[in-house]
């Protein structure tokens, strides 16, 4: 017989979001693909999914920003994911498109797009079925993790989209985009 832990007491990440109060609100997540990888941002962090169009460069940026998009009249900073993680960039493809992400500055929220390979779905992922993020083994920086998610027995890396970009470059972000300062 075995012994199943208490329902009141989450382990790992699911822990750590229980004790900010998120885990009731943070269940469902945007799932898409960068390379071989299957990644996740949750839900309530995302905008809208465009189709990948013509970006206009801006000089002097790092290199993970792609440059920026005019949505709807405002100015959008693009950045790549896969160059943010420190690899090569990717080529688009059809499959290939702008996630809209709002992530939190000194400006309060700030709109961003990140280009994906392709997005697959929205799943639900249980908090129990969350663990925190590996110390070593993965090709990131884990401080970009939130956890890692269990989905038909692989993972899928969970990212913090407050996490992605330092402050600093945060900061170079809200500098391009003029909304911000409204």
């Amino acid at each position: 017989m075995h012994a199943t832990p208490p329902a009141t007491q989450p382990r790992g990440a699911a822990a750590a979001l229980a004790a900010a109060g998120l885990a009731a609100d943070q269940q469902q997540y945007l799932t898409f693909v960068l390379g071989e990888e299957m990644f996740a941002i949750g839900i309530l962090s995302i905008r809208e999914i465009i189709e990948y169009g013509h970006l206009t460069d801006v000089p002097m940026t790092p290199p993970f920003i792609r440059g920026v998009i005019n949505l709807r009249g405002a100015v959008v900073p693009v950045i790549d994911l896969a160059v943010r993680f420190g690899r090569t960039a990717r080529e688009t493809t059809k499959r290939s498109c702008i996630v809209i992400i709002e992530i939190d500055s000194d400006k309060g929220r700030q709109e961003m797009g990140i280009v994906v390979d392709s997005v697959s779905e929205v799943l639900e992922i249980p908090p129990l079925e969350i663990e925190p993020p590996p110390e070593f083994g993965t090709r990131i920086r884990t401080d970009f993790i939130s956890g890692m998610g269990k989905v038909n027995g692989s993972f899928v890396v969970l990212l913090d989209v407050n996490r992605v970009l330092s402050l600093e470059e945060v900061a170079v972000v809200a500098a391009m985009s003029p909304s911000a300062d409204a």
